[in-house]
């Protein structure tokens, strides 16, 4: 095994040495797709949990990507795997994938830090690792993520528009215990509230971001909260969320979507009956084709900056209709990502410009 890393590492020196001799010719580097041969290149994909439509829809999205790279030959093949939440068995996936001779490994980490030696042990063996979705701390890893900052202010700056700065209570649904997507985007919400002096956090529970996890959650804590003016959610919770305010018979306040269909048809429902008005935002599962072109241009000698910024999908009222009829029942809004867009989004990061967004459908 010494050997192997050895060996990887020597023609991972020499690999750099081509790619810096590409970049510096301008191949590779310069705007738009690089074209170097990646058709022998392997992509393995290390994803911490799967239990819930986002992940499900999320691993599609990468294996359809992925057998069309390969007939397209931009790549060799792909793999999956998914560790059930456990980082100490995701860990072990990693190293398996060292010996197994994959060139690069997209990990959705169920840690941000407890992954961290197998991460290092794999950029060490020449292997080009991207995290996404859910950062992790290892420096020699690429990250594929959202502004979760801006996620959490969004979500506040849309309660404020409709409840102005009068007192307001607020109820947050998180998303998995010691998930590192989770933290950074409940920390996210504590910045945001600091603009927002009169709004105060009266309870959080994890939704999981299940619905039926989130209802459950919620009709525990429920009991014991004063009135909710508005809730904060982290995708696919917000149907079970008002599903337990239903359920106690209690009015439903500003429930902040994540562009499940269950919640995109809720809303609909309730504005349709009432005017209730919300918005919806959120990550898109195909950000995991991000995570792979971003990956196979690294490989190609694309220079990439260590943080790539994508978009979020946000949903507003006037185009709910057009989103809502592309989701399949119990499914999530998506969005295709192909390789001259995640291109374009890394041009943007570098540039510092606006990033490229996916417009609501026609």
């Amino acid at each position: 095994m010494i050997r192997t890393k050895t060996a990887r590492t020597a023609l991972f020196v020499l690999a750099m040495m081509g790619c810096t001799s590409i970049a510096t010719t301008g191949a590779g580097a310069a705007d738009g797709i690089a074209k170097a041969d990646t058709s022998g290149k392997k992509i393995a994909f290390s994803n911490s949990y799967a239990g819930n439509s986002f992940r499900q829809v999320m691993i599609k999205s990468f294996e359809e990507i992925g057998a069309k790279a390969a007939a397209d030959k931009l790549i060799a093949s792909t793999a999956v795997v998914s560790s059930n939440n456990s980082v100490t068995e995701q860990a072990a996936q990693i190293e398996n994938m060292i010996l197994q001779g994959y060139d690069a490994i997209i990990v959705l980490a169920g840690s941000d830090t407890a992954l961290n030696g197998a991460i290092k042990d794999a950029c060490n063996a020449g292997i080009t690792v991207v995290a996404f979705a859910s950062g992790v701390t290892e420096p020699c890893a690429y990250v594929v993520d959202y502004n979760l900052d801006s996620y959490a202010k969004a979500e506040l700056d849309f309660i404020s528009s409709k409840l102005g700065d009068k007192p307001a209570n607020i109820l947050e649904i998180r998303g998995m215990a010691g998930d590192g997507f989770d933290k950074r985007l409940h920390e996210g919400v504590a910045k945001a509230l600091k603009d927002h002096s009169n709004y105060k956090s009266v309870g959080e529970v994890y939704g999981q971001w299940t619905a039926t996890v989130a209802q459950k959650e919620v009709s525990g804590i429920l009991p014991s909260l004063p009135r909710i003016d508005a809730v904060l959610t982290q995708g696919g919770d917000g149907y079970g969320a008002a599903q337990a305010f239903k359920a106690a018979n209690r009015p439903l306040p500003i429930i902040i979507m994540g562009n499940r269909q269950d919640e995109l048809a809720l809303w609909k429902q309730e504005h349709d009956a009432s005017g209730y008005q919300t918005f919806s935002l959120g990550a898109t599962p195909s950000v995991s084709q991000v995570a792979f072109w971003v990956a196979q241009q690294i490989l190609a000698g694309k220079q990439v900056p260590k943080f790539v910024e994508v978009p979020l999908l946000q949903i507003n009222q006037p185009d709910l209709d057009a989103w809502l009829k592309t989701v399949p029942e119990g499914g999530v809004v998506n969005a295709e990502y192909p390789q001259e867009l995640v291109a374009r989004i890394i041009d943007a990061n570098i540039k510092k410009e606006a990033l490229p967004g996916v417009p609501a459908p026609k």
